[in-house]
């Protein structure tokens, strides 16, 4: 029965699905390319895939990786075949991984369409990264014996409260998953009060304290210095959103006051906010520079850059001084921060906001280590990045104890495939 009513929820959402779609091809018109995809159909390939992992998007992306990576290393004539929802993500799974794995965006979760692509791909085991709940590709992978694992999953309290509303849905759909492999305690038993057996529940931490930077690392992020200059003092601002821009360069600007000569390098999450963010840097009084078009040596002039590229925030990371970290400074509905822990893999102390409700286990760990600075406010904002531009001491003492904390917690990835590898050698 709720599998019926879920149904009929669906349908009775489709003419809204199709206004959103619209909405968002007009807005990114990169949505518009293979929508087909989106219903299960598409450009046809060769069936039969070892894994399928599902990826919404950059973020799960990023913490697939190091399983695909280690997994590919082991078997390397294994095929994968990984799905996300948006451009964004399906753009990180190509630059990553190349022709090693196959992309597709993952189909909605209307029965016709996950049979039309279940049949295309006839994939071996479907790994779910995170907390991808979809009940008609549950069903249907069960229905066919493909055994569905859950990896990296975090579970707020707001979310498991959500699903507590229609818990004989998510009871009947979590029933059919072999394996459930948490971030934390706390996911685990949140999991639990929506009827999931403990002994299928296994706390093997998060894969994304696993990142792995290019083997050039120090050359890539020496250059990208010379390009801004080697004595300035420079602010990256990653994974910015909407309201966020505003609120660091009105802290720009007073820092300025104090630190004539201070850069602040703006990287925003969604590629179409590069323009507007742009405008936003003039329309403020700053001089500009975009590092997909201008020259990226730097004059003393330009006081702002908004890095208007893609796959290059690691590495915008490791040549700054100072990181901050977006989707948390202000309230944003659905965001709850985003990944604090690349800057502390590169040993640059990272600043971000107390909206981290996605990210909870990972900011505490960040303040226990004295790696990090979450702030609540502007002013607390202002605060910070002034007392860190001030004590060079400081900033490399964070960033030694944020490298710290990152080796201290790997060991997800391997904890992670040993649930996995004995699903797919059941096949």
């Amino acid at each position: 029965m709720p599998i019926i009513l879920y149904t009929l929820a669906l349908w009775l959402f489709l003419p809204l699905l199709v206004l959103k779609l619209v909405l968002r091809i007009l807005k990114n018109p990169s949505y518009l390319n293979r929508l087909g995809e989106r219903f299960g159909s598409g450009k046809k390939i060769e069936p039969s895939f070892d894994l399928w992992i599902h990826a919404v998007s950059v973020g799960e992306v990023h913490a697939a990786t190091p399983l695909v990576q280690r997994f590919l290393t082991d078997r390397p004539s294994a095929r994968i075949i990984i799905t996300t929802m948006t451009p964004t993500g399906a753009r990180q799974v190509t630059d990553t991984f190349s022709s090693s794995v196959v992309h597709r965006y993952a189909p909605y979760d209307y029965a016709f369409a996950v049979k039309q692509f279940l049949d295309h791909i006839q994939p071996k085991v479907l790994i779910l990264m995170e907390t991808e709940i979809w009940p008609n590709i549950i069903r249907h992978c069960h229905q066919r014996n493909i055994p569905v694992a859950m990896a990296n999953i975090r579970l707020s309290e707001k979310s498991a409260n959500r699903y507590h509303m229609i818990r004989p849905l998510i009871r009947s759909v979590l029933s059919r998953v072999s394996v459930f492999a948490t971030q934390t305690e706390d996911d685990r038993r949140r999991l639990e009060t929506l009827g999931v057996g403990a002994n299928k529940i296994h706390r093997t931490g998060s894969t994304k304290f696993e990142i792995k930077m290019p083997l050039n690392m120090a050359d890539l992020t020496h250059a990208i210095r010379a390009e801004w200059g080697f004595n300035r003092p420079v602010i990256v601002a990653g994974s910015t959103h909407e309201g966020e821009e505003a609120l660091l360069l009105r802290t720009f600007k007073k820092l300025q006051t104090r630190f004539n000569d201070l850069l602040l390098v703006i990287a925003p999450r969604h590629p179409e906010r590069f323009d507007p963010v742009a405008r936003l840097v003039t329309k403020n009084g700053f001089e500009l520079n975009r590092r997909s078009i201008d020259d990226r040596k730097l004059d003393d002039q330009v006081s702002v850059q908004v890095a208007d590229t893609m796959g290059e925030l690691p590495m915008l990371f490791g040549a700054a001084d100072i990181a901050v970290v977006g989707g948390s400074l202000i309230p944003i509905r659905g965001i709850g921060g985003h990944n604090i822990l690349e800057p502390c893999a590169v040993g640059v102390p990272v600043v971000f906001g107390s909206n981290m409700g996605n990210f909870l286990e990972i900011s505490r760990l960040t303040l226990e280590a004295k790696a990090g600075f979450q702030i609540k406010d502007e002013e607390d904002l202002d605060k910070v990045l002034n007392q860190l531009l001030q004590d060079p001491h400081l900033r490399n003492l964070m960033g030694d104890r944020g490298k710290h904390m990152i080796h201290q917690n790997t060991g997800a990835t391997s904890k992670t495939l040993q649930l996995i590898l004995p699903l797919l050698n059941d096949q």
